[in-house]
């Protein structure tokens, strides 16, 4: 099986709470993208802005057949793709923010968020699959979600865990530091990346948030491969070899992953 892949992702605008609109956004610009991995925004059927418990509540759904799952994997089989997507996730009476994984037709899994961001603390549940591998076709995929890239640990963990590339929706309103940390992130870990972020404004009660764009595709050696533009739709696919992210080699007798020294790291 080839080591080559195409990674993918998919930067738009939702709109707060219009899930029909954001799917059938979504729905035309996942079949623009080429067979491979792609990677969606964080909560991007729903919007991001929430103000309350209840609207939370009311715009969860199952991770397995909810109506965004059910859609996402009858389009991964079209496009024979793997789709990693950010969406609220009910599960038992809990509400997570979380993302989904569907490979080809077939639910994979899903990963919880684990550093919860500013009002997500009051409106979501924490994050309890901790970081995942997620073992598909030839390749190993990590997840982690929008805040999580500011934990060095949440990189490092997936790395350690045997992951080629990090899927990372993402809903980013810090400018450009996220954009400016993944090639450093991608670089000590000797993974690929793919940062899927949103646009727009959302101005929602006491909060106006505002959204940097700019999704991202980086390789091992800190080389942004795609970065799309700050205020507008975009989809961009790149042909990547993931004998690079598996090369653990810095530089002749250094290894990134071999030559940690841990007991001087507590």
């Amino acid at each position: 099986m080839s080591n080559r892949v195409n990674l993918s992702y998919v930067q738009f605008n939702p709109e707060f709470g219009n899930v029909d609109k954001n799917l059938k956004t979504v729905s035309k610009l996942l079949y623009k993208v080429k067979p491979g991995i792609v990677v969606l925004p964080e909560l991007m059927n729903t919007g991001y802005n929430f103000i309350s418990k209840n609207e939370v509540r009311g715009l969860s759904e199952l991770s397995k057949t909810g109506k965004t799952s059910m859609l996402i994997s009858q389009i991964s089989s079209d496009i024979k793709s793997t789709i990693v997507a950010g969406f609220v996730e009910k599960s038992k009476n809990h509400y997570y923010n979380s993302a989904m994984v569907v490979s080809k037709g077939k639910f994979i899994g899903v990963y919880r968020k684990t550093h919860l961001f500013y009002n997500e603390k009051q409106l979501f549940s924490k994050g309890n699959t901790g970081f995942r591998i997620f073992n598909i076709d030839n390749f190993k995929l990590g997840v982690m979600i929008c805040s999580d890239w500011i934990w060095p640990e949440s990189a490092r963990t997936l790395a350690l865990k045997g992951a080629d590339i990090i899927a990372h929706p993402a809903n980013l309103i810090l400018k450009g530091l996220c954009q400016q940390a993944m090639p450093i992130r991608c670089f000590e870990n000797s993974v690929f990346a793919i940062t899927a972020n949103r646009t727009g404004v959302e101005k929602r009660g006491k909060d106006s948030f505002h959204y940097t764009g700019q999704s991202q595709i980086v390789g091992p050696n800190m080389k942004i491969l795609s970065r799309a533009r700050s205020n507008c739709n975009s989809v961009n696919s790149v042909n990547v070899n993931l004998l690079n992210a598996r090369n653990k080699t810095l530089f002749k007798n250094n290894d990134l992953i071999k030559d940690r020294i841990t007991k001087f790291y507590k």
